[in-house]
């Protein structure tokens, strides 16, 4: 049996003031993509409200855009797939492995209140399975509480963007809330690289982050190693 991946991206695509555009950071979910592709693993996308997820505009531009994205940006069937994503009611978590959050500032609006992601992301969990995400898609772990009303991330080392990130981005005024201090307040053990946009990724057992844009290969790497 190939392992089987569960890929989450979003459904939003401005951020609270409607002028400015935002969406799923696409070579978050290439790099990944890839990564797991050339594993062997299938893969499906997901979204909170399934159907289409709109592209963050500053990821298609140099030097986000790069290969990987270029490719699926040109591929009409890989863009369909971003057109007619599963929700959450699709997916039984027991047909999956693993569970990989891709980010872009939109997972801030609709990951963390998706009860269904929750649901997926607390199962694979509870079983041993993996569950990890890549810059802002740590976001969707953030309100995810376990079957003993703990959070997932509790206790545990993890990363995601950082808020120095955030500001060095020119986003800290746009953004709904500080996703780096709402990962501390659940009381997880939040960690980050020296320098801001470099790779960095953490591993505490079955949980796997991956803190920026940078890191989504690495993070996928980890995933696929633990999978092995």
């Amino acid at each position: 049996m190939s392992k089987r991946i569960l890929n989450v991206v979003t459904n939003v695509g401005h951020y609270d003031d409607p002028s400015h555009k935002t969406g799923l950071w696409l070579s978050e979910l290439t790099h990944a993509w890839h990564v797991f592709e050339e594993a062997g693993y299938e893969q499906v996308l997901v979204s909170p409200q399934g159907g289409a997820s709109p592209l963050e505009p500053r990821s298609l531009k140099f030097p986000n855009y790069d290969k990987t994205a270029k490719a699926w940006h040109a591929d009409p069937a890989k863009m369909a797939l971003l057109e007619n994503t599963l929700s959450p009611d699709d997916i039984d978590s027991a047909d999956f492995d693993a569970i990989f959050f891709t980010g872009g500032h939109a997972v801030m609006y609709d990951f963390p209140g998706s009860e269904g992601l929750q649901r997926i992301s607390r199962e694979l969990y509870e079983r041993g399975d993996i569950v990890s995400s890549v810059c802002h898609g740590y976001c969707g772990l953030l309100d995810t509480t376990l079957s003993n009303g703990e959070y997932l991330i509790k206790g545990r080392n993890m990363t995601g963007f950082a808020w120095q990130e955030e500001v060095l981005a020119r986003v800290d005024k746009l953004v709904p809330y500080n996703a780096e201090e709402r990962c501390k307040e659940r009381g997880a053990s939040y960690q980050k690289a020296k320098l801001p946009f470099v790779s960095y990724t953490v591993v505490d057992g079955n949980l796997i982050t991956g803190q920026n844009p940078g890191s989504a290969k690495a993070t996928a790497q980890k995933v696929a190693a633990a999978l092995r």
